[in-house]
């Protein structure tokens, strides 16, 4: 790591821990004018402790998560365009957690289960079709993952159709929308330690991802055999974004945008590019959430606000002539 891409490093640690301070303070609920009065005022401690922290926290996993997957499903389609939402996982588990919603009882347990199978299932019809045209590779894996996205949002669309319009249908609908509301203690200690064990595998395998950008018949002459490696990293990378969907809806974008812009900043070397990616989501989703529940009387759903925002900068990026593609 050069000393540039180690000071960036330092200041966007430094900038996601000053927006977790911030983010603290930032919403609808009027902060106390007196310092004093903060530790004093017994709603707004609760409100911080209960409330904020909580999904603050949750958020950053979000960031770190969705980021991470993005970044290792582009690298290992070696397509920048690669990411959850395109490759249809986020439509998956999104029609799983649904299932769930509609024959479970909203059981947090089926939810995350249901959108764990279906993302792997979304994933394995997405790289059988892609394998199995005769189109180029980066355009066969766009076009398959398309289809099958559509697939399962006709699936999902039959689950809308047929739901309690008066129950379960505005928590499907809500949920699909993207939210950080259903954050708390409870659920951030059920989930955390699935995320957190998902992003530390990645996180000290990344100096091996880059052998996944090579040819195949590079990698044969070299003795090389990274079937059960990529298999293993694909689980892993679906089974941290199911994880994180089953509890806080589908956010898109972040796993699009954010890596290509790590990739600007550092280069291809994922050893560099995958920990900025992660920060870079971090601040990202913290950011997206504080609009989100700040901007109106009413918290608009986090996943417009991602879509909005990454929509921005990819024009930005596009406009700028970065090679992104």
């Amino acid at each position: 790591m050069n000393s540039i891409t180690r000071r960036l490093t330092r200041f966007l640690v430094f900038g996601l821990f000053f927006l977790l301070i911030t983010s603290l303070f930032i919403g609808r609920y009027p902060i106390p004018d007196q310092i004093n009065q903060i530790f004093s005022n017994q709603l707004f401690t609760n409100l911080i402790l209960r409330v904020r922290i909580p999904r603050i926290l949750f958020g950053i996993l979000v960031g770190f998560g969705l980021a991470s997957s993005g970044m290792i499903m582009q690298s290992i389609f070696k397509n920048p365009l690669a990411e959850p939402g395109l490759l249809g996982v986020n439509q998956a588990a999104g029609f799983g957690a649904a299932l769930g919603i509609l024959a479970f009882d909203n059981s947090y347990f089926m939810v995350q289960i249901l959108a764990f199978i279906f993302g792997i299932i979304s994933i394995t019809l997405t790289i059988f079709l892609s394998n199995n045209t005769k189109k180029k590779e980066r355009l066969s894996l766009v076009l398959a993952g398309i289809s099958v996205s559509a697939l399962f949002s006709a699936g999902l669309g039959i689950i809308k159709y047929i739901a309690d319009p008066v129950d379960q249908l505005p928590s499907i609908v809500f949920w699909l929308l993207g939210s950080l509301s259903n954050s708390n203690w409870t659920s951030l200690l059920q989930i955390s330690p699935i995320i957190v064990t998902c992003l530390l595998l990645l996180y000290f395998y990344r100096w091996r991802l880059n052998v996944f950008s090579l040819d195949r018949e590079v990698l044969f002459s070299m003795g090389l055999r990274n079937e059960l490696e990529l298999v293993i990293i694909l689980m892993i990378s679906v089974l941290l974004t199911t994880s994180i969907i089953s509890l806080s809806g589908i956010i898109g974008w972040v796993g699009l945008i954010i890596p290509n812009i790590a990739r600007v900043i550092t280069g291809q070397n994922t050893k560099y590019s995958l920990p900025i990616s992660m920060i870079l989501g971090g601040i990202f989703v913290l950011v997206s959430d504080n609009i989100a529940r700040a901007l109106l009387p009413g918290e608009i759903p986090l996943g417009i606000i991602t879509a909005f925002l990454g929509a921005v900068i990819f024009i930005i990026l596009l406009l700028t002539k970065k090679e992104i593609l």
